[in-house]
């Protein structure tokens, strides 16, 4: 009992203070609002000064697009090296690059937002093409909603990494993350290509003929 307390009593006060149940709860909820808060106001910005005009006569893939995809590699490389380290038993390593995924993370969530806000704000092609582009992006949404679930689920392991909650025999917390990121990740680039299949369809001539015509 006596080892028990001295244990937790030589831990960091930040490790002492998460390992309460209830705090830990209460600040990843500050936490989160605060990265949700700044991936807002990031894209807010990126929107109010984006060069990037959407097409009138086609669907364009928006630039920022590559940006949110290289970010979204960033935040796979960084936890699978998290995944590494805490096997390794390397902490600071270990939450530096928890750290470092929750910034590219939010980073990619505010890009993405962007991407999609310059897709919304396209012009149809054309009532009977406009399912493709509508359908790609409906997926497109639903994936960003996944991804801001998923950057939820990076500030929660780190917030429980810093109150000292993995280790080399634990760490299937850290995993799963990794994990469901990278399916993400994979995901994004299934609908990107979907995106881009999309706008070559689109750019077609809409007087094409049919195949029976042809």
């Amino acid at each position: 009992m006596n080892a028990t307390t001295d244990e937790f009593t030589a831990r960091p006060r930040l490790s002492r203070f998460l390992s309460r149940p209830s705090n830990l709860a209460l600040i990843f909820f500050v936490v989160s609002a605060g990265v949700l808060m700044i991936a807002w106001s990031g894209t807010s910005l990126l929107i109010r000064y984006s060069s990037f005009i959407p097409s009138v006569d086609r669907l364009t893939l928006p630039p920022v697009f590559a940006v949110s995809t290289l970010l979204m590699a960033t935040g796979s490389a960084l936890l699978h090296g998290a995944v590494q380290y805490v096997r390794q038993e390397r902490q600071r390593p270990f939450r530096l690059c928890l750290i470092a995924a929750v910034i590219a993370g939010t980073a990619f969530v505010m890009t993405q937002c962007c991407g999609l806000w310059c897709l919304l704000a396209s012009h149809h092609a054309s009532s009977e093409r406009n399912g493709i582009r509508d359908s790609a992006f409906v997926f497109a949404i639903m994936h960003g909603v996944h991804f801001v679930v998923a950057l939820l689920f990076v500030v929660l392991v780190s917030l429980r990494a810093a109150a000292d909650c993995y280790d080399h025999e634990y760490s299937r917390g850290v995993v799963f993350c990794a994990w469901f990121w990278h399916a993400l990740g994979v995901l994004w680039l299934v609908i990107l290509g979907a995106f881009g299949i999309a706008a070559a369809w689109l750019a077609l001539p809409a007087d094409l003929p049919a195949l029976d015509e042809l």
